[in-house]
């Protein structure tokens, strides 16, 4: 019996005794890595689940689309931790996808190159190569490097192998919650323009200067230090892998089905409204921003309106405006590694100061195994707050009228401007170039204001951008990037944390641990 009959036989076995409504044990809204990581998880651990996507394509931010015969990565560009012994390879060797993927490492000696005052400088693999790569550099600061690298791994370790088969997800890092990323950098290296390089890369988080915490700095940082790799052919593959683990758990997974409501109890979530029909679970997971989940929710007593108005009134990072550059056969070299772009003296995004601006922004070319040596596609990343396409806030995709394609050619040629003034131009090697905003991610993803990174932890108050896996109403829990850290492997450790709420921390953890 292959996948897709094993999908039916499951869907009527758990019919409901009137045989008119669907049931399973779990249902999970939204087919992002933290979804379907959660169903991979559960459905390897025995339970039925049925993940729900709204769009045609199933992945977020790890979905891929097809123009001109080239595959467009939507928000990922290059992942870390994923060497054998390290954690998100541990991760992935657990739920059974890490043979399948086609990865790419980065150049080991510059995986990213940061350009500041119109000096490039180079983010080596491994921590003690990162630091002497720098200190080529900055040799007086040789020892304070050392000792920053030593607060990453410190961070890093919080989530260990070791952690892991002792049967603990993550140690506690409140301390590194509540610490600057900025202030820590510059209370740690003397010199300014060192201290701007190694926040060079802030954009992998929304980094904001008197907001980030360096737990984010530090774990993403450390990931990618660690090791740094591009998926070979596009990020769905990873998406598409999880999706086959579900199937063959016996698993439903379905595309084009928009959850509409929360079907809730006064103290229970029962189901979910699908395309007009009711589909009933013993748990809900939802994968959704928690703002977009408590829309969806119907009104019960367990969640009070002092938790819908926190909720509700937590800030989000900015989004991200992308450019797509479609390359002509042959005419630009594959880079093995990515460019971060800045234009003042400071690297930390500023939207007061530099409203509608570009001041910095990163270079990623994507990997092809057709064309291993030369560029097919080029994607450029500039921060944006949705504020900035106020005028198209009601609009749907496809429906945003001239005026929207007429601002997104300008802001097109705006980066394009700000790239060619740090010595970058490609020319006439441009065959088509496509964009998007965070109005796209906004309409795809669910993600509140198109924000690229999810809720806003404040060092000075990180309580505060909290949300737990679990809700007051029993059965409805929560998992993404917006309850902890974004990105693969923070969604990686957050999805973990709602699975534990069904399996058990100490479990899955020496599970995940000794696979």
């Amino acid at each position: 019996m292959d996948a897709k009959q094993n999908v039916v036989f499951n869907v009527l076995l758990y019919l409901t005794p009137d045989k008119s409504i669907m049931k399973y044990d779990i249902i999970i809204i939204g087919s992002g890595l933290g979804g379907l990581e959660c169903g991979a998880i559960l459905s390897k651990e025995g339970y039925n689940v049925c993940v729900l996507e709204k769009n045609d394509n199933f992945g977020g931010c790890f979905q891929s689309y097809q123009r001109r015969g080239h595959t467009l990565d939507t928000g990922i560009h290059y992942v870390g931790s994923l060497d054998d012994g390290q954690v998100l390879n541990q991760y992935f060797r657990y739920l059974g996808i890490i043979d399948r993927l086609k990865l790419q490492k980065l150049d080991e000696q510059a995986f990213d190159r940061i350009i500041y005052h119109g000096k490039e400088y180079h983010f080596a693999m491994g921590h003690e190569r990162f630091v002497d790569t720098l200190a080529q550099q900055f040799p007086a600061e040789r020892n304070n490097l050392r000792q920053y690298v030593q607060q990453l791994k410190n961070v890093g370790n919080l989530i260990s192998i070791d952690n892991l088969k002792s049967g603990i997800i993550a140690t506690e890092g409140m301390k590194y919650f509540c610490t600057s990323a900025a202030g820590l950098i510059e209370s740690s290296i003397s010199t300014p323009d060192l201290q701007n390089v190694l926040a060079g890369s802030a954009l992998l988080y929304g980094g904001i200067h008197d907001v980030s915490t360096f737990y984010a700095h530090a774990m993403i940082n450390n990931s990618y230090i660690e090791s740094a790799y591009r998926f070979v052919d596009g990020t769905i593959q990873v998406s598409q892998s999880l999706i086959d683990v579900i199937r063959a758990n016996g698993g439903t997974v379905l595309n084009n089905s928009e959850v509409t409501r929360i079907i809730a109890s006064s103290n229970k979530a029962e189901g979910v409204i699908v395309n007009g029909e009711r589909i009933d679970a013993d748990s809900i997971i939802s994968n959704m921003h928690p703002r977009r989940t408590l829309e969806l929710l119907d009104k019960c007593h367990c969640i009070k309106n002092a938790y819908i108005t926190r909720i509700n009134s937590l800030n989000n990072t900015y989004g991200i405006f992308s450019i797509y550059l479609i390359i002509k056969p042959k005419t630009i070299r594959y880079n093995n590694f990515n460019y971060y772009l800045h234009g003042n003296n400071s690297v930390w995004y500023d939207k007061l100061n530099y409203p509608g601006k570009t001041t910095n922004c990163m270079i990623s070319m994507q990997a092809h195994s057709r064309n291993s040596s030369w560029a097919e596609v080029i994607n450029i990343l500039t921060p944006m707050y949705i504020s900035e396409l106020s005028e198209w806030a009601d609009t749907r995709p496809e429906n945003r009228g001239e005026r929207y394609k007429l601002f997104k050619e300008a802001k097109t040629q705006q980066v394009m401007e700000f790239i060619r003034q740090h010595g970058i131009d490609f020319g006439n090697n441009i065959e088509q170039i496509y964009t998007t905003t965070p109005l796209s991610y906004r309409d795809y993803t669910a993600t509140t204001e198109g924000s690229a990174y999810g809720i806003i932890k404040d060092y000075k108050c990180p309580q505060v951008g909290f949300v737990s896996t679990r809700t007051k109403l029993g059965n409805l829990y929560l998992t993404g990037q917006n309850l902890n850290v974004h990105g693969a492997l923070g969604v990686t450790l957050t999805a973990m944390l709602t699975c534990a709420d069904f399996l058990g921390q100490e479990y899955i953890a020496k599970k995940v641990g000794n696979a």
